[in-house]
């Protein structure tokens, strides 16, 4: 138990502001050259960036606050009407992407050729799924993302 209450303490469950995909031309070059794959009910996309690659995508200089590691959902509204839904899906693969996420973020830091690796998580199926299968699901997408980038 104790030990629980010290990983808590470092912090390595939040899900800070830099781990967040949000910048535009970001967004942009992820899914416009981005490698994907499907791990149903999710379509994976990623890209990894040196700091080359990252200072292309901005005018003048990489801002602060991007890290190793960023992530975004999507839930699009053709598959899910109603915004109660959608809301439920993206926090549930929020929640299984920051519970899981610490091998893959080790892996990033270790490697010396990747700056920042962009993920972008899009949910496609019509059904809103339990959280459990949501959760062995990002497990899968995160080991072979890890695996990509090792290669």
């Amino acid at each position: 138990m104790e030990k629980d209450f010290e990983v808590n303490q470092r912090g390595e469950f939040k899900f800070p502001k830099e781990e967040r995909l949000h910048h535009r031309s970001l967004v942009e070059g992820l899914f416009r050259t981005g490698k994907s794959f499907y791990e149903f009910p999710f379509r994976v996309t990623w890209r990894a960036m040196n700091e080359e690659d990252l200072q292309k995508n901005f005018c003048n200089h990489i801002p602060e606050g991007i890290g190793f590691l960023q992530m975004m959902v999507s839930v699009p509204k053709k598959k899910r009407r109603h915004a109660v839904d959608r809301v439920v899906l993206r926090r549930r693969v929020r929640e299984a992407y920051r519970l899981n996420r610490l091998n893959l973020r080790k892996k990033v830091e270790e490697n010396p050729t990747i700056r920042t690796l962009g993920i972008g998580i899009v949910y496609i199926h019509n059904q809103n799924l339990p959280y459990s299968t949501i959760e062995d699901k990002m497990k899968l997408i995160l080991e072979k993302v890890g695996k990509k980038i090792e290669v």
